[in-house]
């Protein structure tokens, strides 16, 4: 039996296509609000296209709906290639995708209608964040019920990074959205928690919702299609397993950094600094074992474009992942926050580690899951990565230059000690920056259009094969199951380099032992 019957492919097609549908949708609504930066007219005069209202969309539709379809599509792909076993529960699988987009057409709905709870990442409000947490359930169901029936001796670390997100984003999502329903139209809610303790809950969530969900998952993603991308072993499973560990501990206490000089306990607020910096442990790991990956065929970097695509998208989360501990620190803090260094920052993750990671899996994917040997066309694939380079380099560049102006205005002193710029004076200063993020954001959106575009000639050319009469023709990266394969799952170290998350694509499709 082939792959395409021996595995639940349809969900993770429909996931991958849905997150490319949201990322075009959520980017489209980043430059709206991005223009509304620049000419504040844009707003119409509407409380619907008012920047307060929309900006929560565009983080819910790019954070769940662009990277969450991502992750539900990676992870069941992956989970059912390293496990060699079929999806648990197909109709609970499905009830995930459907599901899923339930809360995500629920939050275009209600969040343009000022139907909010006010917490960062978390602005549902009850009726969907009992839907989130539902769904979410049952995708652990689905994750650990195929781990549990897995047809190899031991789990893939991938799938580690997976599950640990997946328990953690349940965890933290019913905690932090813990409320009161007062209003079941309009919808309407209150905190359990009052004053500080539900900012430093709220925060406790938000950073720890970027470090499961946008950190530890896309990391499970990164060794798994990097290695069977480049064709090379995974450098050292025994690094991944203790970086991981490291990462679990010393993520959850991170999040007071985002309070420094508020209403939080000065220990507190002390504590959430020291657990930020030291996270610069576990992130030298996922670097050290991402690039030594790679070793000395980057020559496949300049070739392969989807590989290039994964590769940049690592040297996005050396420059996210060092500078966040390093604006955690209370001198620079004072410097960056409450300006534009916090948008870069934040783009630094989610336009560069996670959008290219996601870019290049969903290419990665694309043709195996419609049984063909590439895309419909490599040069529009290169493309998109220049085009995605130069939207982000311009996006980093204008909003860092702006976020340091910014820094230096806000903290200007007269002799008297009042303020020698005025606000207004500051925004009028860093337009031009903003001018600039359009056009970069514009650039950014282009791409995922020619990938859409690129992924609807792939399945074009697939359903006219499918109902065609001349047969589908197998290609070497997608070869029959063999039965009596037992070399599945990466263990030594990377001194052997006989670690890998699956073989090279020219041999077979399984795991390299």
């Amino acid at each position: 039996m082939d792959s395409q019957n021996l595995y639940n492919y349809t969900i993770v097609r429909q996931f991958a296509v849905m997150s490319v549908v949201w990322g075009i949708i959520g980017i489209i609504i980043g430059i709206w609000l991005a223009a509304e930066l620049a000419f504040p007219v844009l707003n119409l005069g509407l409380p619907w296209t008012s920047f307060g209202r929309l900006r929560p969309l565009h983080t819910h539709l790019v954070l769940f709906g662009f990277a969450g379809n991502a992750l539900f599509a990676t992870s069941y792909y992956v989970a059912q290639r390293t496990c060699r076993t079929r999806l648990f529960g197909n109709s609970l699988a499905t009830f995930t995708f459907w599901g899923w987009q339930g809360v995500l057409f629920l939050g275009l709905l209600t969040l343009p209608l000022g139907m909010t709870s006010g917490k960062e990442y978390a602005e549902l409000e009850w009726p969907i964040d009992l839907l989130f947490i539902v769904v979410w359930c049952v995708y652990a169901i689905v994750f650990f019920g195929t781990l549990a029936r897995r047809r190899t001796p031991y789990i893939y670390v991938a799938n580690w990074f997976y599950g640990a997100y997946i328990l953690a984003v349940i965890i933290l999502y019913a905690a932090n959205n813990a409320a009161l329903p007062v209003s079941f139209w309009p919808l309407k809610s209150y905190s359990f928690y009052p004053g500080a303790v539900d900012a430093m809950v709220a925060w406790w969530y938000g950073h720890n919702l970027v470090g499961s969900f946008l950190t530890i998952a896309f990391l499970g993603a990164l060794y798994y299609f990097l290695p069977t991308r480049a064709e090379r072993p995974l450098y050292s499973y025994r690094l991944a397993a203790v970086h991981f560990w490291a990462m679990i501990m010393l993520t959850m206490w991170s999040g007071p950094q985002h309070l420094l000089y508020t209403a939080l306990p000065d220990w507190t607020q002390s504590l959430g600094v020291l657990f930020a910096t030291l996270l610069f442990i576990p992130f030298s790991g996922a670097l050290i074992n991402g690039f030594m990956t790679v070793g000395n065929d980057w020559y496949k970097v300049r070739t392969d474009p989807i590989l290039r695509f994964i590769v940049v998208a690592l040297i996005f989360y050396s420059l996210a992942s060092f500078s966040g501990p390093i604006m955690a620190l209370r001198t620079v803090n004072t410097a960056t926050h409450y300006t534009n260094w916090t948008v870069t920052h934040a783009h630094t993750g989610t336009l560069g580690w996670i959008g290219f990671l996601v870019i290049g899996a969903i290419y990665s994917l694309m043709p195996r899951l419609f049984n063909r040997e590439q895309m419909y066309s490599t040069r529009l694939i290169n493309l998109h990565f220049w085009l995605a380079t130069c939207g982000i380099v311009l996006y980093l560049v204008s909003m860092g230059s702006a976020g340091w102006i910014e820094s230096q205005m806000l903290r200007a002193l007269n002799d008297d000690g009042t303020l020698t710029y005025r606000f207004i004076d500051v925004v009028t200063e860093i337009r031009p920056f903003y001018l600039i993020r359009i056009g970069a954001g514009a650039l950014y959106l282009l791409g995922l259009i020619l990938m859409a575009y690129n992924i609807s000639r792939t399945l074009r050319l697939y359903f006219n094969e499918l109902y065609s009469p001349q047969p589908t023709t197998v290609t070497n990266r997608e070869l029959p199951e063999l039965a009596e394969d037992h070399h599945d799952h990466p263990e030594h170290d990377g001194k052997n380099h006989h670690s890998s998350a699956e073989s090279h694509h020219h041999t077979t499709d399984h795991i390299h032992h």
